[in-house]
């Protein structure tokens, strides 16, 4: 499903270099639950944007599924991006204004989907928990519930991947455990391949495989551990 060979990432600002990849390396499988960690710089936010098509490496190779991405143009990488991989983030990200049927619709408006557009995003509510809240705006909405809002998002296009990135970073403990527990049944029950991106040891507890990263390299890819029982 994943598999990136020697990733390497430079910015460039004004004179200096910032190599926030250095040669990264790692493969992931389909329906697998990776946890990405490591501290503050060691180029996590690159790597998943790199991994999630929202950026491309300087060098080294990248295939999602079977497609190679590191030398796409701006306009593959939307598409790549909005066919395999749906995004999760700590902040929702969702608009204001609009309901949250009208947020979770997004991703189909961009890829053009006219037919049955409104009923897949109230499916999409309805499998997060919200068939009673899709009417609802954000600011109307708890925090457990915007970010389910984001998951319906991230799902609604039925994605190979999802990216979420500290998607308990701004939750408390409880709510934070139930939004572990969706994402993990999406896993379950669809199959999707879950990357999470987390500073969180109790988050990356949950995943099957802990891949971390420290000064842009890969310090340590753990054993893969057995997949939870559905029992």
């Amino acid at each position: 499903m994943v598999s990136a060979s020697d990733l390497v990432k430079t910015y460039k600002m004004g004179a200096m270099e910032v190599n926030a990849l250095r040669g990264a390396s790692v493969q992931i499988a389909r329906g697998e639950v990776v946890a990405i960690m490591g501290p503050s710089g060691s180029g996590k936010s690159t790597m998943m944007n790199i991994l999630g098509c929202l950026d491309r490496p300087t060098s080294g190779e990248y295939m999602l599924d079977g497609e190679l991405v590191a030398n796409m143009t701006d306009d593959q990488l939307a598409d790549i991006r909005n066919r395999k991989v749906g995004f999760v983030f700590q902040s929702f990200n969702l608009l204001g204004r609009q309901t949250a049927l009208f947020n979770v619709e997004l991703p189909l408006r961009y890829a053009g989907a006219v037919e049955n557009r409104r009923e897949r995003a109230a499916e999409a509510l309805s499998a997060v928990g919200l068939a009673d809240r899709m009417m609802h705006r954000p600011t109307e909405l708890s925090g457990g519930q915007q970010q389910r809002v984001a998951i319906a998002r991230a799902i609604v296009n039925r994605p190979a991947i999802i990216m979420a990135d500290e998607p308990t970073g701004n939750l408390d403990s409880k709510v934070g455990s139930e939004i572990m527990s969706l994402l993990l049944n999406l896993n379950k029950n669809s199959g999707t391949t879950l990357i999470i991106i987390t500073h969180d040891p109790t988050v990356a507890a949950q995943a099957q495989r802990v891949i971390h990263l420290r000064d842009g390299v890969v310090e340590n890819d753990g054993a893969k551990k057995p997949r939870r029982s559905k029992a």
